[in-house]
């Protein structure tokens, strides 16, 4: 294993910002000096810009301690407890005071009968009692700091439950204390090894059982700092935890699993923190198939299920997700104690072509970067490695050289190319006459290097001298057992630095007073209904966001008046407030070029309307836009981060692939750029098949007007869409064709 802000909008940002049509991209990256009003500050929609980091020093490292309920009675649960909270007591340097109603003594100690006797003001009370909510209103009296609840009962049980966990919460805030639990356990209390050093893991888990793994790699010589076992989070939080584990200096990574997540904006915002800390969180997060349980009316609701937002939340701040606790432990054990990387290229090296072809394939799928040796780097290694042996990358050395002094010759030979940053050896076997002295030499040259290298020990038995003393014995080797967790830990690895490297907090320049096009779009909303067609496209004119020459006509000789104004040919639609997809009812007519048509098209789209007892605004004669990449562009509410912009592949497309980013307000040009990435289909907009390179930069500008607007009506707009967008060739826009939009 291995050894060892925040910002206020400028002035000039909001009159650019509420200039109409000036461009959010332009303004999204405007320098922005700290600001003296940063605790407070809130962004449009009234939401906090700054995570409120909890001082939980005397949490971990309490002076004093009182344990309510403590026991030596032997045979009862709270004897064990109390047992083990005196001892971790003893280790932190804190006074302990038993609390029980008929004990005089508990362990030898003095036991006070209730909490007003309490000797003097504590930092901590441990409640071993099965309802806390009434000690949590003596403890309101006593000035405690912090409380742990292990009771169980609450949220977790259903609907009694929660409106328990309710009550308890407000008893919570009212009394100033800040609790963990309920329904936890002791991962808190647990005893750390001390004998270790280099930077630390520190843990969070809603299931105590689930840190487990990552809590033995202590075994493995990785130090552990912390573990909080967040439990049903009544008041205490993961994102608590996350905020205060990246301000504290020997924290190298942030190990989570997490259940659920109790409030999305603080997740952002603890994890916006560790980006600016350079911290790496990594997360197992439980849900991967749930689905949201709305139905959502427009085509973006339909593309963001509750995990996809949670997936696109995560990586937006920089939270690497894995799936396994294997992957968990792999990953946090890497990230925490590897050095920055000098360089993204990966080398193979191997004592089997076959093992390096197959782990080569695997990490180029998987993204990871395999640049071919010059030539002359290989022709320095056929100095050792015969030459009908390929060394470009991966590296085979045939066997054997690694059992001689050529081994560390050419171990040193690949970690000197600049272009290397990575050097890893899958070692599938032991073979001793072979892979002693391949590990010993690795190790040697880890200590002598400031690039990074790792080992697959590939033994199902792990009791190999080479493995358990050798590679697990160096503070500069990262030993794995499997590929799959290598390549993982490795890309996030990799990923991590680049992502810190280039970060820039988004809550900095997030707009916080309204736009002018705000106004203009409050005056179109409706409370609880969904607009025509003709009304949400005005909400989108409020935006600056171009839509096709059109005019919302009453009678068949108004639209043809319309069509001659607008320009031939046009497209008749039916517009209406109950209307949602128009071309299932037959209700939108494309490629009209005569006054006839024109005629013919009212009187079928109105008789259409009238039997499918659709009442309508109107019907819409439109300027006919047909070249172009059709995306679709919305926004949507989620239960836990609030709106959500999403763009795709528009049109049939969006029925039929499902090709779609999200991506949570605020963001910047960066991030609607990668939103593009990120599709499936991205090559339509570069131009395939003779097609012309789509106008991707008005692309990113409505998707961050649309974001503008999802901050701003975020408590007015329940959904929006945008579908088809047509993006025309580069430099002539993009327009939006159609839009529905819901207001709450």
């Amino acid at each position: 294993m291995l050894g060892s802000t925040h910002g206020t909008l400028t002035t000039d940002f909001r009159a650019r910002v509420e200039a109409c049509g000036e461009s959010p991209r332009t303004a999204v990256h405007s320098s922005a000096a700290p600001s003296a009003d940063d605790a407070v500050a809130v962004d449009v929609s009234g939401r906090p810009l700054h995570a409120d980091v909890p001082d939980l020093d005397r949490f971990f490292r309490p002076e004093s301690v009182a344990v309510i309920g403590a026991s030596d009675a032997e045979g009862r649960a709270n004897t064990g407890i109390t047992r083990q909270l005196i001892a971790w007591a003893e280790r932190v340097g804190a006074r302990i005071h038993p609390v029980h109603p008929t004990r005089p003594t508990v362990f030898g100690l003095t036991c006070h009968a209730s909490v007003a006797d309490l000797p003097e003001q504590v930092d901590l009370a441990v409640l071993l009692v099965a309802d806390p909510l009434p000690v949590i209103e003596e403890l309101a009296e006593t000035k405690v700091k912090f409380a742990v609840a292990f009771a169980s009962g609450f949220a977790e049980t259903g609907d009694a439950g929660a409106a328990a966990q309710d009550q308890l919460g407000a008893a919570v805030r009212r009394s100033g204390l800040r609790l963990l639990g309920p329904n936890t356990n002791l991962n808190a209390f647990e005893e750390f090894r001390d004998d270790l050093d280099g930077p630390a893991i520190a843990l969070i888990t809603q299931s105590g059982h689930q840190g487990r793994p990552v809590y033995t790699l202590q075994e493995l010589g990785i130090r552990l700092s912390h573990w909080a076992p967040t439990g049903n989070e009544a008041d205490l939080e993961t994102s608590d935890f996350i905020s205060y584990f990246a301000e504290q200096p020997e924290v190298g990574a942030i190990a989570c699993y997490v259940e659920g997540l109790k409030d999305g904006r603080s997740f952002l915002l603890a994890a916006d923190r560790a980006a600016r800390n350079g911290v790496p969180v990594v997360a197992v997060k439980v849900g991967r198939t749930e689905t949201g349980a709305r139905m959502a009316a427009s085509h973006t609701g339909k593309l963001t299920g509750a995990d996809t937002v949670v997936d696109a939340a995560m990586r937006q701040f920089g939270v690497i997700r894995v799936d396994g606790l294997d992957e968990l432990q792999d990953t946090a054990a890497l990230l925490a104690r590897a050095r920055k990387p000098k360089a993204e290229g990966v080398v193979v090296y191997s004592i089997s072509g076959g093992t390096g072809a197959h782990f080569s394939d695997l990490a180029t799928e998987a993204g990871l970067t395999l640049p071919t040796l010059s030539q002359a780097k290989q022709d320095e290694l056929h100095q050792w490695i015969p030459e009908y042996l390929n060394v470009a990358n991966p590296v085979d050395n045939g066997g054997h050289p690694v059992g001689d002094w050529r081994g560390r010759k050419i171990i040193d030979a690949i970690l000197a190319d600049p272009s290397v940053g990575v050097l890893i050896c899958p070692i599938t076997g032991p073979f001793p006459p072979m892979s002693d002295r391949l590990a010993q030499d690795l190790v040697d040259a880890a200590e002598a290097t400031d690039k990074l290298i790792c080992v697959i020990w590939g033994s199902p038995v792990g009791t190999e001298d080479a493995y358990r003393t050798t590679l697990l014995g160096s503070s500069r080797v990262a030993t794995f057992r499997t590929f799959g967790n290598c390549i993982t830990a490795v890309r996030a690895y990799l990923g991590h630095h680049r992502f810190t490297a280039g970060y820039r907090s988004p809550f900095e320049d997030a707009p916080r007073t309204p736009s002018p096009s705000y106004r203009k779009a409050q005056a179109l909303m409706r409370p609880g209904q969904q607009l025509s067609e003709h009304a949400a496209k005005q909400l989108l004119r409020a935006y600056g966001i171009r839509v096709p020459r059109e005019q919302l006509v009453t009678s068949a000789a108004a639209a043809v008046r319309a069509a001659g104004l607008v320009g031939y040919p046009v497209v008749m639609k039916a517009s209406g407030p109950q209307l949602g997809h128009k071309t299932e009812l037959g209700l939108v007519k494309i490629g009209l070029t005569s006054a006839s048509q024109i005629r013919d098209a009212y009187r079928e789209l109105t008789d259409i309307a009238r039997y499918e007892n659709v009442p309508l605004d109107g019907i819409l004669v439109c300027q006919m836009v047909e070249r172009g990449v059709e995306m679709v562009v919305g926004v949507t509410q989620d239960d836990l981060f609030g709106p959500t912009v999403t763009v795709g592949l528009g049109g049939v497309l969006v029925e039929v692939l499902h090709d779609a980013a999200v991506r949570v307000p605020p963001f910047g040009e960066d991030q609607a750029r990668a939103m593009l990435t990120e599709l499936r289909g991205h090559a339509l907009l570069e131009g395939v098949r003779g097609a012309p390179p789509a106008d991707v930069d008005a692309l990113v500008e409505v998707v961050l007007r649309i974001q503008r607007m999802a901050l701003e009506l975020g408590d007015e707009l329940s959904e929006l869409d945008i579908n088809p967008l047509m993006v025309l060739p580069r430099g002539q826009g993009a327009v939006a064709l159609d839009a529905l939009a819901i207001c709450r």
